[in-house]
């Protein structure tokens, strides 16, 4: 079959770009896949590029580039389909609107395949007849605005699926949106095998990923390490990532590391890309967020043999974690539980290993070739099951919508007038 997945920037960074990359080249051996990318900012993908599977770019932001699209008057223009309360809605215009409508409207595969809510969107509105329509969440339902799951309840009607990456968000969508007729299925991101020799679980060191924002409780992990380390001082953390352009969150955790007088302990190491060599360094991981969507770094942290330590969060580390085998899971926000989670499988060496050894097993089951299957199973179906699409349905989904972009419009407008008014 022909795939076409649709992602916001391939040329950027993040955890949608890199499972993406990671199905589409496990799809591609079996299948004629393709990746379109709404931008383009760069000359080479910062996270390399998706092996043999070749990348279409829409609109071209290098300035310099005989592509250039920067200058274009529609693209100061505000955008009309792409959805309002999606967090990258400044980003698109009228020239996307165009761009995306036009290779949907022409696209020449069997399943066109979204990856985030505004761009699902476009896939629900804009496609032609025939192929078959994939919205990909990887955040979660509850994470985004009133705003915008308004109009995914309105506009996901017209798709033929929705997948998640964890089944507690599956039942959100089933239970929470009217969406009669939409398959929703849950099925997780993938991580590959890694290419270095995964940790032997002598190291002392424990390892932390992601990004250096608020929810993912790093304040929280270097307090509990500050426990750790009063029994342990030969342990040490570090933690990988970057924070915003402000540095705000690095400045705070600095701070903090400085308070607690654990500078010899706790490192804040920056980006590292790839991570398996890192992972494969220490001997345990730790994840204290307050929220995740799935938890890569859970998986990647498995995949390289390590325990890990997790906050029970909604909505991905119970899903992937089975509590006591292959790894641990503490309550929200206890620094104390964390810390001792930890102490129990540094104090015990044979545990350690064991729990790593059982961790490195279970991630098995998140090898892209696994979880391509599912994806496969899901389109092969809905292709299979392909009929003259439910015309009336599709016309009443239709008007409804148009009804709701009529009233956000004229919402928008007399917001702007009353703005004016006011200066």
């Amino acid at each position: 079959m022909r795939i076409s997945f649709l992602l916001h920037n391939t040329f950027g960074i993040g955890g949608t770009i890199r499972t993406t990359y990671n199905l589409a080249q496990a799809l591609a051996e079996r299948h004629d896949v393709e990746i379109v990318s709404v931008f383009r900012h760069r000359d080479e993908p910062m996270m390399g590029k998706p092996g043999s599977v070749p990348v279409r770019v829409l609109v071209d932001l290098r300035r310099g580039s005989p592509d250039y699209a920067g200058d274009l008057p529609d693209h100061r223009k505000p955008a009309r389909v792409f959805a309002r309360g999606d967090r990258r809605y400044q980003q698109y215009s009228r020239l996307t609107d165009a761009r995306i409508g036009a290779y949907l409207r022409s696209v020449d595969a069997d399943v066109v395949v979204g990856t985030r809510p505004g761009l699902n969107v476009h896939i629900a509105r804009q496609t032609r007849r025939g192929p078959v329509r994939v919205a990909q969440e990887h955040l979660t339902l509850d994470g985004h605005g009133h705003r915008l799951r308004r109009e995914l309840g309105i506009r996901y009607g017209l798709l033929d699926a929705v997948t998640t990456v964890t089944e507690a968000d599956a039942r959100a969508y089933r239970t929470r949106l009217n969406l009669r007729g939409v398959r929703i299925e849950a099925v997780p991101n993938s991580v590959p095998r890694p290419t270095v020799t995964p940790s032997d679980g002598t190291a002392k060191v424990v390892v932390a990923a992601g990004r250096l924002t608020r929810v993912k409780r790093y304040d929280l992990l270097i307090e509990a390490f500050a426990k750790v380390v009063a029994a342990r001082p030969d342990w040490t953390l570090r933690i990988y990532g970057s924070g915003d352009r402000t540095g705000n969150e690095r400045k705070s955790l600095k701070a903090l590391i400085k308070e607690r007088h654990l500078q010899d302990h706790v490192h804040l190491m920056g980006n590292a890309n790839p991570m398996e060599p890192e992972w494969a360094k220490g001997s345990l991981a730790a994840v204290t967020s307050c929220k995740e969507s799935f938890g890569m770094t859970i998986v990647g942290a498995m995949r390289c043999a390590l325990p890990v330590v997790a906050t029970d969060c909604p909505h991905g580390p119970s899903e992937i974690i089975e509590n006591g085998v292959d790894g641990r899971l503490v309550p929200v926000g206890d620094a104390n539980a964390v810390a001792a989670a930890l102490l129990e499988l540094i104090e015990d060496d044979d545990l350690r290993r064991r729990t790593g050894a059982a961790a490195l097993t279970a991630s098995e089951r998140f090898d892209p070739a696994r979880i391509a299957a599912q994806h496969e199973a899901l389109y092969t179906d809905l292709l299979e099951r392909a009929h003259p699409r439910r015309a009336l349905r599709d016309l009443a989904l239709r008007h409804r919508g148009t009804a709701y972009a009529t009233a956000q419009s004229l919402h928008h407008r007399a917001a702007a007038l009353r703005r004016r008014g006011k200066k």
